[in-house]
This record gives C-alpha cells, structure tokens and sequence, in this order.
C-alpha cells in the first residue's frame, strides 16, 4: 500500500520562487502553490496542508496577517508554518515567531537546508498529531473503565503512562537504541534519586514525591531524535563538527516537541515539566560547557542531573552504532574524570554509593551478552 505523502502549499508573489519550491520538494511531498494570502486562505479552508511556506512581502495580505489569521483559527492553528523572506533582521524574525510561526528561512534560500527544516517540522508535526489522536482515543477507553480505576489519580497515571508509551514507541521506529535504553535509564534515575532522598541529599530540590513523575517522564529524554537525519541518528563512527552540530540540536527539538504537544492538547501536567527538564537539559553540564543553554550548577534542574549520569553511563556499557560496548569498571573510570565538571559531584557520589545496584539493573535489561570490549578512552555521542 503506498502511503499518501504530506502536502506542502506554498505561498509567494514570485513565479520564480515557487517553480523553485516546487522543484525541490515535489519528488517527496505533494506540493500546492499560491501567489497571494488570500488565495492561500482560501485553499487552506478546503484542504488542510501539512506545512505552509510563506512568504512576508505580498501584493495585499502579507505574511505576516496571513500567519495571524491561521493561527487564530481553531481549525488551522496547530499548521507548522515556515517564513520564507528576505526580510531576516531580528526584528523580523522576532515578529514572525511571535505570530507563532515554526521557523524562518532567508532568500535566498539553501535547497539543503530548506528540505532539512521542512522534514524536521514534518516529523514534528506527525508526532504531536500522532499524540493528540492518540490521547483522545486514550481518554475515552479511560472513562469505560470508570468503575475498574476508582480515583482520579489512578486514572491521570494510566493516561500519562499510555501517552508515554505512545510516543517514545515513535522514536523507536528511528532509533534502534532506544528499546532497554529507555528502561535502564529510568530505573538508573529511581535509584540514584531514591539514594539522594534516603542521605537528606538536594532536600530542597529533590523529595520522595517527586521520584515517581521524574521516572515516569524520563522515556521522553531523547523524544527530539525524531528530528535528527537517519544518516547522523545511525552513522556509524564519528560524527564531522556540523553534523554534531545537528546531533545536538535534539535537546532542544524535544522541548519544542513537548511544548507543542501541551499547547496542542490544552492541558498542563506536572509530570510534562519533569519531561520538558531532561530532554532539553540532559546535556548540560555542571561546569557550563553543556548544550543547549549552557546551564551550570544547580541551574540545571535536579531530573536533568540525574538523566545526565544516567544516559552516559548507559551509553558506554553498551554497544552503539558508532562504537563497541565498555566494561563496567572502564565506564565509571572514564565518569569519575567528569566529576565536578560534566556531572554533578552530590548526584555522580550517590551513584557510585549504589554501583551494585546500578550493575543488577543493567543486567537485568541488558541488550544481549556480549563481553565489553575494553578502551582506554572514547568520546561518547549520546
């Protein structure tokens, strides 16, 4: 059966443009033009596209009201909009997000990069529809089974967890390392946390209420690889300098991912936070020299702390697509070299305070049972 490939319109004053647009995009995508906002509104009222192309500068209605009118509409609002202009000061740009616009492409334009951004909202916007349709077929199993789930607790559990599922099996349709990854790094995060607790540890961040909603949400950590190229996401051996660059940019792709999927759903929920903490924070580090935002110290928060000694630990035990697994002992050699700079020194002592532990859950869920091979060093990519 052949899938049905997304629809782009595309919408621009310039015949040139657009045969241009056109060109690029219509092997992979199914492709509708127009060459004014009113047209555009008009095809969009008929046939909801998958991703919009706009341009600012236009005879009549600009891009600007154009934007405007779609996201203040119920019915359109969730579209990903990308501003194709040759407008690209700050100012511009500042008012093109604030209109709730996706992302901003200059003229003019790389083809590369502009079907890089385009397959990025795509995957995103495939996502957070993939959950939305999901939660409300979720929700109305859940109100059968009124009588089987008594409180209201129990049944926000249920939807959480159901959700979870939901999505991280998404990503794991891209990332073949995600299967007892995810497992082993939530039960890694339950112990050093409980750890914590149990030595008075981070009181004022971290109680014991807390350890089940930062559990719960840790399988959301890399929920951002769903934008990330399959030829970086599973390259094998190391990444060149831009596509790192690339690589890196999922921690923030999965803030914006959770953040469009509560802004989608209408709802806040307090396990939501946790997740949106460790997907964008999971890489920052003590030190300052993380990504994205450069957070240090207890700037980061508590559960991204924890995720960070977590999916390092993971990543070197065992084998990746860019290299071989490493025995226990070589991993927590090449950690303690992090101490006080990559990881925090309170949360790493609590770790290694619970090695056995930590050992009986990585072999609980282990991926198979080949022998780590050893090495002196390794530069990890998780």
């Amino acid at each position: 059966m052949t899938s049905i490939k997304p629809l782009i319109l595309a919408v621009d004053d310039s015949p040139q443009i657009l045969q241009q647009i056109h060109g690029l995009l219509s092997t992979d995508y199914q492709v509708m033009i127009a060459k004014d906002g009113e047209t555009a509104l008009n095809i969009v009222s008929k046939r909801e596209p998958d991703l919009i192309l706009l341009d600012i500068v236009m005879p009549g209605m600009s891009g600007y009201e154009v934007c405007e009118r779609l996201k203040d509409n119920p019915n359109t609002h969730h579209i990903p909009v990308i501003f194709i202009s040759s407008q690209a000061d700050d100012a511009d740009q500042e008012k093109g997000f604030g209109l709730g616009a996706s992302d901003y492409i200059s003229k003019p334009f790389s083809p590369n990069v502009t079907f890089a951004r385009i397959k990025t909202h795509l995957q995103l916007k495939e996502m957070t529809d993939f959950l939305r349709d999901q939660n409300t077929f979720l929700e109305a199993e859940i109100s059968k089974r009124t009588d089987e789930i008594k409180s209201q607790s129990e049944r926000l559990q249920a939807l959480q967890q159901a959700t979870i599922l939901i999505v991280t099996s998404l990503a794991e349709t891209r990332d073949l390392e995600t299967g007892n990854h995810i497992r082993r790094t939530q039960y890694f995060i339950e112990a050093i946390a409980q750890e914590l607790v149990t030595c008075g540890e981070y009181g004022d961040e971290l109680s014991a209420d807390m350890i089940a909603p930062i559990v719960r949400s840790a399988p959301l950590h890399d929920i951002g690889k769903v934008g990330i190229p399959d030829a970086i996401l599973t390259k094998r051996g190391k990444l060149t300098e831009p596509e790192y660059e690339i690589m890196k940019s999922h921690a923030q792709l999965g803030l914006d991912a959770i953040e469009r999927a509560e802004k989608q759903l209408g709802i806040q929920v307090d396990f939501l936070q946790h997740a949106k903490e460790i997907a964008v924070g999971h890489h920052e580090k003590w030190d300052g020299s993380g990504y994205p935002k450069g957070l240090a110290g207890t700037d980061i928060p508590i559960s991204a702390r924890l995720m960070a000694i977590a999916d390092v630990y993971d990543a070197l035990i065992n084998q990746r697509c860019y290299k071989p697994a490493i025995e226990h002992d070589k991993s927590i050699a090449i950690m303690q070299q992090g101490r006080g700079t990559h990881f925090d020194p309170v949360a790493f002592d609590a770790f290694l305070r619970i090695e056995k532990r930590i050992i009986e859950i990585a072999h609980m869920y282990r991926d198979d049972d080949d022998t780590p091979e050893s090495l002196a060093s390794l530069e990890w990519k998780t």
